[in-house]
């Protein structure tokens, strides 16, 4: 499971302040599949960041009873100046995998050929996303955090990624952002609504399309 226990996030750009969670406390129970649902800049992204463990609170805590993925996919990450061989090595090491079997895998799944001895520096922004989804996925979770399910390479790649992620999910649970409603539907049994920095939380997901699209529409009516 994951627990926020008081926990509050804000955010600040050019002298302004967004209040992200506000002294929120809340459980997401394991064997739950949950989309994070809310407006443009509402902080859905930065929430899933949170989760991950890759920003920081401004108070309270989040515990992870859990093996927590950082966003599928996410490159920014990466050593620039070591090869993509080196970069799984490294994180292998950090989340304690098997290295040669992480490295045979993400080798064989990304489809670079050579360059996956290259400096990560020289990939193209494509070849940057094959290597993060094969490590991605290369790496046994209880929750995979997914900020938008990208479209990377051809159709036969973009094929592949889709069924592995589908097998992992035989074991495992996804929590997403999707602007995507229909994607959160497919993936998704329960749902959190994030709106003004409170978290609104629907056992149901198709409740909590039902109140992200209340939400919009009153937007769009003021």
């Amino acid at each position: 499971m994951i627990i926020f226990d008081r926990a509050t996030k804000i955010v600040r750009a050019k002298g302004i302040a967004k209040t992200i969670i506000d002294n929120v406390d809340f459980t997401i129970e394991k064997g739950q599949s949950v989309g994070l649902l809310g407006r443009n800049g509402a902080g859905k992204s930065t929430l899933l960041r949170l989760i991950a463990g890759t920003m920081q609170l401004d108070s309270g805590r989040i515990i992870r009873r859990a093996r927590v993925s950082w966003p599928l996919g996410f490159a920014g990450s990466f050593q620039s100046s070591m090869t993509g061989e080196q970069n799984v090595r490294f994180v292998a090491r950090v989340y304690g995998v098997d290295t040669e079997a992480l490295i045979d895998y993400v080798r064989d799944f990304a489809e670079l050929g050579p360059f996956f001895r290259s400096p990560v520096s020289i990939y193209s922004s494509g070849m940057k996303a094959r290597l993060a989804f094969g490590l991605s996925l290369g790496i046994k979770f209880d929750y995979y955090l997914v900020d938008e399910i990208t479209a990377v390479g051809d159709v036969a790649f973009r094929t592949k990624c889709r069924a592995v992620f589908n097998e992992r999910l035989k074991d495992s649970n996804v929590i997403m952002v999707s602007h995507s409603t229909s994607t959160i539907r497919d993936y998704c049994q329960s749902g959190i609504v994030l709106e003004n920095g409170k978290l609104q939380y629907f056992n149901d997901v198709k409740d909590a399309i039902k109140e992200h699209d209340f939400n919009m529409k009153a937007t769009l009516s003021d």
